[in-house]
């Protein structure tokens, strides 16, 4: 069978990336390129990577951010990708800056778009904090590309069904779960003291840990909120950059350093940390806390797992087919009440404090869970399932809606 060329295309690659779907694209191209030809095109400034065929830039004639929170200007750029990425087989784009890319590329080349559904528009409401009228943009992007992919891959079980109700007219048979994977030789137990203290984090006390961006879904403010509760013998350490807006920013860093002079120990790092470094503080943590209110997938979790730490998350999206509740970690109940919610989130956190061993359990199985179901390996293997499927099929040069194809949930 001759080796298929996918094109992936891409907001985010390295060494520019911040957010989950990038580390996801960061290692599935390698891992791909294995089984497949694999081309990256993304945005930004020219790469060493062999595996980059094109960067591209937003048009110099719009302001780099207006009313429209800069969603032009990812169009424009998305404009340019969608004419490079000709002569493969498949196009495969990742999050709503890439998606437009990569329909528009479906329609001009005639080729079948994959979409991987990492998050979706219409659940991240929010997002119109950071974006104004640009939400309306991006949504419209996602909407026109998952209504015309070929297959859509969701990251996650619920995803799968978020897609679907998101967006009715996308069938079923077309969409495919695949989660994300973690580099578990990267991202493994370690003991390095040394980097915690470097870091202002004494190695000799227990700890709680928080790693994401400031932003609404990730549910800091509500960790902030139950840190008065959790027991003040713990740090509570803060891995928080990369905030939606300056305001957001302000009002989280204001809520720490609150927190911070009622109990102390509260360690805020919003510097970007070195990927070594979050691995160390993982790896000694007592518990990792990941309070998001909407989490399609939920890599973070995944890689704390990997580093064998216990996990306190959220019940929701597709964190519950990362955490098994009691075996890997312990769940809270979403927030529809965000008092009892916070109530909640630092009663499960103080009873694996006080409870060492416990947490040390947990933590060796989500080691194992990891190690069996979410390499990258086994993520690439099932991504080329996708594109090898007989239904994967171009866009009818007509113009037309495609017809359903058949097809299952992998």
């Amino acid at each position: 069978m001759s080796r298929l060329r996918v094109a992936l295309l891409t907001r985010e690659f390295p060494p520019e990336v911040y957010g989950g779907a990038g580390v996801h694209v960061e290692h599935l191209a390698p891992a791909l390129a294995e089984l497949v030809d694999v081309e990256v095109h993304c945005f930004g400034a020219p790469r060493p990577s062999p595996l980059v065929a094109g960067t591209y830039q937003p048009w110099v004639a719009l302001p780099p951010r207006g009313p429209d929170g800069g969603a032009l200007g990812v169009v424009s750029a998305g404009l340019a990708m969608a004419a490079g990425a000709a002569g493969v087989d498949v196009v495969h784009s990742h999050t709503w800056y890439a998606n437009l890319a990569g329909h528009l590329a479906s329609l001009v080349h005639g080729l079948p778009h994959v979409v991987t559904a990492h998050s979706l528009e219409p659940r991240r409401p929010w997002k119109a904090e950071q974006l104004g009228g640009g939400y309306a943009v991006s949504s419209f992007c996602e909407r026109a590309a998952l209504e015309g992919a070929a297959a859509v891959i969701a990251v996650s079980s619920a995803m799968a069904d978020d897609v679907v109700a998101a967006y009715p007219a996308v069938d079923p048979g077309r969409v495919h779960v695949v989660p994300n994977g973690v580099d578990v030789a990267a991202y493994r137990p370690v003991d390095d003291p040394g980097v915690l203290a470097r870091l202002g984090v004494d190695p000799d006390r227990p700890s709680v840990l928080f790693v994401g961006r400031m932003t609404r879904q990730k549910g800091i403010d509500l960790l902030l909120e139950a840190g008065p509760a959790i027991d003040p013998a713990a740090q509570l350490v803060l891995c928080a950059g990369a905030p939606d807006t300056p305001a957001v920013g302000a009002e989280l860093r204001a809520a720490a350093a609150a927190l911070a002079a009622r109990r102390g120990g509260v360690v805020w790092l919003e510097a970007m940390v070195p990927r070594p470094d979050v691995v160390a503080l993982m790896s000694h943590a007592t518990v990792f806390v990941c309070p998001s209110v909407y989490e399609p997938f939920g890599l973070i979790n995944v890689e704390a797992m990997a580093c064998g730490t216990a996990v306190v998350a959220t019940a929701t999206g597709g964190i519950l087919d990362v955490v098994v509740d009691g075996e890997t970690g312990v769940l809270v109940d979403p927030p529809a009440d965000r008092a009892r919610y916070v109530a909640e989130l630092a009663d499960r956190v103080n009873a694996l404090l006080a409870d060492p061993s416990r947490a040390a359990v947990l933590g060796r199985a989500g080691r194992r869970r990891v190690e069996e179901r979410f390499t990258w390996a086994s993520v690439a293997a099932r991504t080329v399932e996708v594109y090898r499927r007989g239904s994967l099929a171009p866009p009818p040069r007509s113009g037309h809606a495609r017809a359903p194809v058949s097809g299952t949930i992998a």
